[in-house]
């Protein structure tokens, strides 16, 4: 039976060697920190630089990832396409390679009217028996997507079966917008790397899709806000957050997040697949290190 989709579900970044090869290794130490850490399970998504693998390296890259979780919690993998030929390619192989649910963004090199756009949600849907996490990337790629829309693919298929992640400016209204047109039953996972977590929180998801490398910060802001801590929460949300505006970017976010998993001695480089387009230099470096200790005294205050 799949694990349900709820609380902290990590985004891993994936690791490669100097030939850009995927780190298979390192990748598994990452989940060992994931899980050590306390997260719910992880995600193969935008961090983990899906759009940037051949379809034979997603297809490897996901039956990887749910023989090495080896149970210790859910796994989601990213199955959207430029093609729902592919697409669907990437469904079935991933629910074979037991994984608990997927997650599709729209294609992102057409500007598709909504009638196809739900077909194209409607195809995936029903290749699977998997619930489907619909991703408005929109802050990375794309075009948002209409509440409405989102809303009808909720009511043909169900709430077990359509979950969300929106992503699209601005979040919070947004997020109320599309679960006030459900009557309540979206089940809705915050999207912005842990930065509006705290106001999510209050608007009904039922959990948070962050990176991996603050995991700990993460999973401890979960937990006070589940347990009702508004004091704690807010201790750890200012640090957390101004660490994650610093990311303002896809290629931002990955360069943020590969450079702390180095400095936390979980990856060996932080190489990510080019054409990229943001460098860190040494004064965004600076900032980020002192951000990240700052945190790092919260947590353990």
């Amino acid at each position: 039976m799949p694990r349900p989709l709820r609380g902290v579900l990590s985004v891993f970044q994936t690791p490669y060697h100097d030939d850009e090869s995927i780190d298979f290794d390192t990748l598994d130490r990452e989940f060992d920190y994931i899980f050590g850490h306390g997260a719910d399970g992880v995600v193969m998504a935008m961090v983990s630089e899906i759009l940037r693998l051949s379809t034979d390296e997603r297809e490897a890259l996901a039956a990887h990832v749910c023989k090495s979780v080896g149970g210790r919690g859910s796994v989601v993998v990213s199955v959207g396409a430029e093609s729902t030929h592919t697409a669907i390619r990437l469904t079935k192989q991933a629910e074979a390679a037991g994984a608990d649910g997927l997650m599709a963004i729209p294609p992102v090199s057409i500007g598709l009217g909504e009638d196809e756009l739900i077909r194209y949600y409607e195809r995936i849907l029903n290749a699977t028996t998997l619930p489907v996490v619909v991703q408005d990337a929109s802050g990375y790629v794309g075009r948002p997507m209409s509440i409405q829309l989102q809303a009808r693919v909720m009511h043909e298929f169900g709430c077990e079966r359509v979950y969300f992640k929106p992503e699209a400016a601005p979040i919070g209204p947004r997020l109320s917008a599309l679960r006030d047109a459900t009557g309540g039953a979206a089940r809705i996972f915050e999207g912005t790397g842990g930065i509006a977590l705290v106001d999510s929180h209050r608007r009904g998801i039922v959990g948070t899709m962050p990176g991996a490398e603050i995991i700990d910060a993460l999973v401890a802001l979960w937990n006070a806000l589940e347990a009702g801590d508004e004091k704690r929460a807010y201790e750890i949300s200012l640090p957390v957050s101004s660490l994650i505006a610093i990311q303002t970017s896809l290629d931002g976010f990955l360069a943020v997040e590969k450079y702390l998993l180095v400095k936390r001695g979980i990856f060996q480089s932080t190489r990510v697949r080019g054409p990229v387009g943001f460098q860190l230099d040494d004064e965004t470096i600076a900032e980020v290190d002192r951000l990240f200790d700052m945190l790092q005294g919260v947590l353990k205050g």
